[in-house]
């Protein structure tokens, strides 16, 4: 079977001390531990992700990619290559009210190293700068969970504002929204 390794439509993404760039068939191992660890998926469904459980993510981001123009990057760290985590955004039809289907909701994953180093804001500034390019006027949208101080402060600072709280799959959660430039 013949394999390809990259999806070149993805586009690649550069800040001071991070890379992005498109999912690859070798990034399924570290991507698998990034979702394994119990404290980075605490505020995340609440509980460490399985292997094959990642590699639905995994095809699912890229299908974003080429199914809507838009998904998650693998970020890595610009000076030793290290996985730092997974940022974008997707369109995920979420059964939730109010409803934000049609709407690109931004998210962001980061591995435990990587936390407390402002990795996460600049990360999400470059998507959402991204965004602003690739989106047209409206908004972006995120979710996230009442209790993840340090997300909430990341999507405050990258212009994200609550709009609503509500609870998704049994759970609280706050809807924040960011007009787009």
């Amino acid at each position: 079977m013949q394999r390809i390794s990259t999806v070149s439509a993805v586009p690649s993404i550069e800040t001071e001390r991070l890379i992005f760039r498109g999912h690859r068939l070798e990034d399924l191992e570290g991507c698998a531990a990034l979702w394994a660890d119990a404290q980075v998926t605490r505020y995340i469904g609440g509980k460490p992700f399985t292997r094959e459980e990642v590699w639905t993510k995994l095809l699912r981001y890229l299908g974003h990619w080429s199914l809507m123009g838009f998904g998650f990057w693998v970020v890595t760290e610009k000076n030793s290559g290290r996985l730092v985590g997974e940022v974008g955004f997707a369109d995920f039809k979420r059964e939730i009210q109010p409803s934000i289907e049609g709407e690109p909701e931004g998210g962001w994953v980061l591995a435990r190293w990587a936390h407390g180093r402002g990795l996460a804001t600049e990360a999400v500034r470059a998507a959402v700068a991204w965004g602003d390019v690739h989106f047209g006027t409206g908004r972006t949208v995120c979710l996230i969970s009442p209790d993840n101080v340090a997300s909430i402060r990341v999507a405050n600072k990258c212009g994200y504002q609550e709009f609503a709280r509500t609870s998704y799959k049994g759970q609280p959660t706050i809807m924040f929204e960011r007009p787009r430039r």
